[in-house]
């Protein structure tokens, strides 16, 4: 759906006031909080499905619902894969929470965010009028808006972003001569795979340097790195159970071992792909779809490296596995 499409289908939030039920977060998110935190009695169709395989991560967990409760700004940073934005969803969904996400890629331009003149047809006649865009709708409903790849917005949306990060959070509409004042349950959250330095590794060609004084306008800023390895086998062999589909235990175990052996050849700089959670779980989704863990490997991950890495990883997956890959 487009940014405009999104707007516009925000409108039934304006009904909406704040949440006002209590969570009881050992039994819904497996962990207790040092505060309150509550939900919205129903949900709507803006509220994000909940997995129920999900695994929360306590301290970003901690960190998102004080996003929520008390209305800070959140930026989520880690590697590409480690769910940050699913987290921000699947916190939103426990909390019947209304969530869009709007992902700061270059096609994304100040107009889409703020909104444009429209020409219309009333009456028979054209008229010309103001269409808001994304940004000012959200603002003024109960709604939880994630800027996935924060750190790759271009310089004009950036600097439209920024007004909403001022203390008072208020957007003021130029062309409008209008000032919006934030709802009460508005919350803004963010996901970037660096916190505004750059990239120097290469693996996240695209993104910007991000000016700190608007870095420095977000609340907190969180890391959400890969999970320890048995929590990662749990996550994929919950999502596969959801998906009805089956692979044995140990291989989802030896699975895991060898992403995190990638990973540790990534750190080294001995290859330059990196397994995600996210590419371990297609590996499984495929090795129970083709019948074939080695094969499913060769089409959800080797492929995707330089041939002159092939070599390695091939090695890593005999230690692991104890047979040698067969490609081709």
């Amino acid at each position: 759906m487009s940014v405009r499409g999104l707007a516009s289908a925000v409108s039934p939030f304006l009904s909406k006031n704040v949440p006002d039920i209590a969570v009881n977060c050992s039994e819904v998110f497996g962990f207790s909080v040092p505060f309150p935190v509550k939900r919205f009695k129903d949900a709507d169709e803006h509220v994000p499905p909940i997995d129920t395989a999900y695994v929360f991560d306590p301290k970003t967990t901690t960190a998102l619902l004080a996003g929520f409760m008390f209305g800070r700004r959140v930026l989520l940073q880690g590697y590409h894969g480690t769910g940050k934005s699913s987290h921000i969803e699947q916190v939103a969904a426990r909390l019947n929470w209304p969530c869009l996400r709007i992902n700061l890629d270059a096609h994304i331009s100040r107009v889409d965010l703020i909104g444009r003149d429209a020409i219309l047809l009333e009456d028979g006649k054209q008229v010309t009028r103001f269409q808001e865009g994304l940004l000012p709708y959200a603002l003024q409903n109960p709604v939880a808006l994630v800027l996935d790849e924060y750190d790759a917005g271009r310089a004009d949306v950036m600097f439209v972003i920024q007004r909403v990060l001022e203390a008072d959070g208020k957007l003021t509409l130029l062309d409008q001569n209008r000032v919006l004042t934030p709802h009460p349950a508005f919350r803004l959250f963010a996901t970037a795979n660096t916190v505004g330095l750059g990239d120097t590794s290469g693996l996240y060609h695209g993104t910007q340097l991000i000016n700190q004084g608007q870095l420095d306008r977000w609340n907190i800023i969180a890391t959400l790195n890969y999970v320890a390895p048995e929590v990662e086998v749990r996550v994929v062999t919950g999502k596969l159970a959801v998906q009805g589909r089956n692979v044995a235990d140990k291989t989802v175990s030896q699975m895991v071992t060898l992403a995190g052996l990638t990973r540790q050849a990534f750190i080294n700089g001995d290859i330059s792909v990196v397994m995600s959670p996210r590419t371990v779980l297609s590996w499984a989704e495929n090795a129970a779809l083709l019948g074939d863990v080695g094969y499913a490997f060769v089409v959800s991950f080797l492929n995707r490296a330089d041939i002159s890495e092939q070599a390695t990883i091939r090695e890593q997956y005999q230690r692991v596995f104890g047979v040698e890959l067969v490609v081709g």
